[in-house]
């Protein structure tokens, strides 16, 4: 748990910034409330005249914590205001400005303590959320095939609420209501040693009662997460499915299945808050309870002479104040086991590493001369079942290969290794003789295109989803490469043009629109390899012919991959190799593949491809 606090503390860095203004005005903020609460004597025995000391001084008296101190400092005040005529009026009026001042300090140096606050807070959510999101970002692709993308968005958000006041509160535990602590703890020991003794052996007794209820908080504290981070999978699953719910009439299934995950959250919550409201009404209970012990005993010591009346109430007053600090003293360290349990599921991010990373010495990529080559390459997603096995292959310069073969075969997968989303188990890829694991993974992404059968947009205008791979594209590169793609006509027709809102992961457009912007996407960035992963399956059959076109043109003369179910789309492939269960069963012309009457003739005959 330890560990895991001082992590968490690192986002806050430096903490200097703020423990050291915090640290003065809360130790400011403590003496002048400390400071209200002593002014209760004097006011009181001003109204009453009933052992107000007034010996007239011009002499200021010196700092300290004396009982006398403070009489001896109002006679001064005194004094120097109204001279040596003694009037209860004027006494009252005096105290009253003082404690208005007095008051007006403390609340002063609360509000720039708790800005304090603020100020780390929001710096140290806005730093620890730029790292989770960092990091996530980051990781390479097979680490999303084993996480829920729900639980990763409630750990980036849900887990990190909790997280920050785990770190803001650390101050507060530190300074805050410890000074106050010890503030009152004076105050009482100055008015009567018995009586303060009674409450340094009663607070531990509190703080030991209610520490017992707050130390079983961690652990549903995780499970509360962690049902948080189930339920925003479900909600997020549900959306981005809405169809299939509706088509499949699923509703009354994720609405039981959501209410079970929201109902076994809430019951987690309550437990917690049973905790957690238990807490502040046992203190606050004990509490009472010793207040009538100290009537008891207190009351003796007015009796015998002992403690004034004044202070008896005075006593009184700071002994009830002094639980407030202790209780909220022991809810920071509530909200700290929270925060931790949180942070535990953070740092299991953070934490994760990469299979895939770039070498301590690997170097940019700038393009290659030669060919791609696949060699003896074997892979498994799992390590359990082997996808891939001893494929090996070449794509020359400037030649279009396409990979075809039955559903399952392993072809996209070859596209990914070629991307290095993965990593080969044995074998290697390389380019111009050099392993991929050796150039920057950017740096060779960079040099790549990929169109995928599922097109990836994203909630924002068209121009932007265009201009992904290239940001500081011109308006004319962009309307340039959405004519290549067929898309220019459609756009321009939209209620914006280019700046048309495309909707949660382009809802607004048909699928065959989205497909061409994905198409212009990759027009706009020029690769230098270009890889096409069932391209055209969602155009319908007059946009197919428009953009197959577009794509011969593109294709020509550039380094290409082609996975195709439609067969009709790469017929006119440099070579085509045939896979089929991880392996390459069949590779040529589309002629001489048909002459060979395999795999690949079988497929044609199913097409009716001629």
């Amino acid at each position: 748990m330890l560990k895991t606090y001082l992590r968490l503390l690192n986002f806050a860095k430096p903490i200097s910034r703020y423990a050291v203004p915090y640290f003065f005005f809360a130790a400011l903020h403590a003496v002048f409330n400390t400071f209200n609460y002593a002014m209760i004597m004097p006011i009181l025995n001003a109204m009453f005249s009933e052992g107000y000391d007034f010996q007239p001084t011009y002499e200021m008296p010196a700092l300290s914590f004396k009982g006398a101190v403070l009489q001896q400092w109002l006679n001064y005040l005194y004094t120097i205001t109204f001279g040596t005529e003694w009037k209860v009026t004027n006494v009252l009026m005096m105290l009253a400005v003082i404690l208005i001042i007095m008051n007006f300090l403390s609340n002063l140096f609360r509000y720039l303590g708790g800005y304090t606050v603020e100020n780390m807070r929001v710096t140290t959510v806005q730093r620890m959320r730029n790292t989770m999101f960092d990091s996530v970002i980051g990781k390479d692709v097979g680490y999303f095939s084993g996480q829920r993308k729900g639980d990763i968005i409630s750990r980036i958000t849900s887990d990190v609420m909790v997280v920050q006041y785990c770190i803001t509160n650390t101050l507060q535990v530190a300074f805050r209501e410890p000074f106050l602590i010890i503030g009152y703890l004076v105050l009482m020991l100055n008015i009567s040693w018995e009586l303060a003794l009674f409450s340094v052996l009663f607070l531990p007794l509190v703080g030991l009662i209610i520490g017992n209820i707050v130390k079983k908080l961690r652990h549903p504290a995780s499970q509360s997460q962690q049902r948080m981070g189930d339920l925003v999978s479900v909600l997020d699953e549900s959306l981005g499915g809405i169809k299939i719910v509706k088509t499949y009439t699923a509703t009354e299934y994720i609405k039981d299945k959501f209410h079970t995950l929201n109902q076994n959250l809430a019951d987690t919550l309550l437990w917690m808050a049973r905790r957690q409201q238990l807490a502040s009404p046992m203190s606050e209970f004990l509490g009472i309870t010793a207040v009538a012990i100290i009537l008891v005993f207190g009351g003796a010591l007015v009796m015998n002479g002992s403690l004034s009346g004044a202070g008896f109430i005075a006593f009184i007053a700071a002994f009830s104040q002094i639980t407030r600090p202790v209780r909220a003293f022991i809810d920071q360290f509530a909200n700290i086991n929270q925060g931790v349990a949180a942070g535990e599921r953070i740092f299991a991010v953070l934490d994760d590493k990469n299979d895939v990373t770039d070498a301590a010495d690997a170097k940019e990529f700038e393009g290659f001369n030669d060919k791609i080559e696949f060699r003896d390459v074997h892979f498994s997603y799992d390590s359990s079942r082997e996808i891939i096995h001893g494929v090996s292959f070449e794509v020359r310069k400037g030649e279009t290969v396409a990979l075809v073969g039955p559903s399952g075969g392993g072809k996209s997968t070859l596209s990914e290794l070629m991307e290095r989303f993965y990593d080969t188990d044995s074998g290697d890829i390389l380019i111009d003789g050099v392993s991929i694991r050796n150039y920057k993974q950017e740096s060779l992404r960079a040099a790549m295109s990929l169109v995928s059968q599922e097109t990836v947009l994203f909630n924002d205008s068209i121009k932007s989803n265009i201009a992904l791979g290239r940001t500081n594209a011109t308006d004319e590169e962009i309307v340039a490469a959405c004519k290549v793609a067929n898309a220019h006509n459609f756009i321009v027709e939209s209620p914006e043009g280019y700046d048309t809102n495309i909707g949660d992961r382009g809802t607004k457009l048909s699928g065959g629109q989205r497909q061409r912007l994905s198409i212009a996407r990759a027009v706009l960035k020029n690769p230098e390899f270009l890889i096409l992963d069932e391209a055209t399956s969602a155009l319908d059959t007059e946009s197919e012919k428009l953009v197959q076109d577009a794509l011969t043109k593109l294709l020509k003369g550039r380094t290409s991959v082609v996975i195709a179910h439609r067969l009709s789309t790469i017929m006119n492939a440099d070579r085509i190799f045939v896979i089929d269960e991880g392996r390459i069963v069949e590779e040529g012309k589309h002629e001489e593949l048909l002459a060979k009457g395999g795999v690949y003739a079988k497929l044609v005959e199913l097409q009716n491809v001629k």
